[in-house]
């Protein structure tokens, strides 16, 4: 048998080579970070054409790499009328039965299941998506648990859930041999992982920015592409919403927890998100918090180009999204440059995820007067936009330790962000000894634009009050988020889990 192609298998969903900034950034920072260690590249994505090129150049300890699409993964497959495997269907539903007492159902139950997807003696992809069996069986759990009346809703949902199965099945049975896996999220990525360890019985490591299943319900709640039958509940996060909405939610909450329950360790950045982790079916034991760093040293350049006085310039680096509550900023800017004229909002990041978002974000701009006072200069060189600003801005609804926040420190720069992921902790300290170092910035609530105004003049128009800011973030960063600390901790995760790591197999 051939040796293993890499150390390390890194399961990636969106984000790493193709997407910039945030995830990819720290995965790029990770592998480039240790280079005795080989790492295989695996990327999951939803379709061809939602990604270009890649957006790295990847370093030479990644030895392997792999690209694969989970929507219309059945493109090859023919349509055609077939019988299909009732007794496979009646062991489907059997294990949805199991999957909705979880955390009761076993290993061995789940690595069953999944052996048998996609293969002959299971469920195909052709029968689930073409037999009479399938047909009957979907019908069937239309008719015993769906609350609503659109069939048509109920049969896509239920497709479009079940399809990426076993485009993921095919990946796990063809991967070549690795020592470990690592996901870099629940959701398909820590599908995959769980998929693989079950078949090969090797290391499975888990590794969360941001809490996937938390992430896919906000984005869930918003969808329009559900049509919920009570329009009273459409768009919340309400017990009551939509069947179809729930269903999806549930999904993501169960494959959340396969993951959790193959993977060890699981690791989050900040003990916020590690609670949340185990009240969504982590095991305690297994969990641990690795914080994110950044090179202190790539940042000293940007500290010392820094100007004398203070720029009324506002920063939010990060993607165009909703998410990231992009016209909060916007909204933030106009009631700054009712008291201050010369203020002004730089939007910095990728456009492309979301253009229609980008479009009613540049309307609001115009509607709101701002042509003058925001920018969206797009994706840009931090270290070249760090020196200009005044402070940098996060307004996003949901974060993880946003690496943003401690390159500004490093640069000089205070923040300001709303209350969530571990945005607190980094500007006002996590423990007794770190607060002592003082605020670097100020903490507002969610989607308060007024409340960010005020925030922001009060350190703006205050020199003594923002001075001390900036030596609370510098001297915070260089305590706690140098990357050596992180880089360490990763080390010996991995090596642990290689001196562990039985002779990989490939499953058959």
């Amino acid at each position: 048998m051939n040796g293993p192609v890499a150390d390390i298998a890194l399961l990636l969903e969106g984000t790493y080579p193709y997407v910039r900034g945030g995830v990819s950034a720290w995965v790029h920072q990770i592998i480039s970070g240790l280079p005795d260690i080989t790492f295989a590249v695996i990327f999951i994505g939803g379709e061809r054409k939602m990604y270009g090129a890649a957006q790295y150049q990847f370093p030479p300890n990644v030895t392997h790499v792999e690209t694969h699409y989970l929507l219309h993964h059945d493109k090859s497959l023919k349509a055609g009328a077939r019988k299909g495997n009732r007794r496979a269907f009646s062991e489907i539903g059997e294990l949805h039965v199991h999957m909705r007492q979880f955390p009761q159902m076993s290993g061995e139950n789940m690595m069953d299941a999944f052996s048998r997807l996609g293969s002959a003696e299971g469920v195909s992809e052709g029968d689930f998506l073409y037999s009479e069996a399938s047909w009957d069986y979907i019908a069937q759990q239309y008719r015993e648990r769906c609350t609503e009346p659109s069939f048509v809703d109920y049969f896509w949902a239920i497709r479009a859930m079940h399809a990426p199965l076993f485009a993921l099945a095919d990946i796990a049975s063809k991967l070549p041999p690795v020592r470990a896996v690592h996901a870099i999220s629940t959701g398909y990525a820590g599908l995959l992982g769980a998929m693989i360890r079950l078949r090969r019985e090797i290391p499975f490591i888990l590794t969360e920015h941001g809490i996937y299943t938390k992430e896919r319900k906000i984005d869930l709640a918003q969808a329009t592409w559900i049509h919920d039958h009570n329009d009273d509940v459409c768009n919340t996060l309400h017990d009551e919403m939509g069947y179809i909405r729930g269903l999806w939610i549930k999904f993501y909450e169960q494959i959340g927890r396969i993951a959790y329950a193959q993977a060890s360790p699981i690791v989050s950045l900040y003990e916020g998100n590690r609670l949340r982790q185990i009240a969504d079916g982590a095991v305690p034991e297994k969990t641990r918090v690795i914080t994110n760093g950044i090179d202190l040293q790539r940042y000293q350049a940007a500290l010392e180009k820094r100007p004398e006085g203070i720029p009324p310039i506002l920063g939010l680096i990060g993607r165009v999204v909703p998410i990231k509550d992009i016209k909060t900023f916007i909204r933030t800017l106009r009631m700054l440059v009712n008291e201050r004229s010369d203020a002004q909002g730089w939007i910095v990041g990728p456009e492309d995820e979301d253009p229609s978002y980008v479009n009613e974000c540049k309307e609001l701009v115009t509607t709101l007067g701002l042509t003058n006072h925001v920018k969206f200069l797009g994706f840009q060189n931090v270290s070249e936009i760090l020196p200009q600003l005044g402070l940098m801005v996060l307004t996003s609804i949901s974060e993880a330790l946003p690496l943003v926040v401690l390159e500004a420190f490093a640069s000089g720069v205070p923040c300001l962000a709303t209350d969530v992921g571990s945005c607190r902790e980094l500007i006002e300290g996590s423990s007794e000894e770190d607060r002592a170092l003082g605020p670097a910035g100020s903490v507002v609530f969610i989607a308060d634009p007024e409340g960010a105004a005020k925030a922001a003049l009060a350190l703006l128009n205050n020199a003594v009050r923002w001075r001390a800011a900036q030596q609370a973030g510098l001297e915070r960063v260089k305590r706690y988020y140098d990357d050596k600390l992180m880089f360490s901790s990763y080390r010996d995760l991995y090596v642990n889990a290689l001196n562990t790591a039985a002779q990989p197999s490939i499953a058959i």
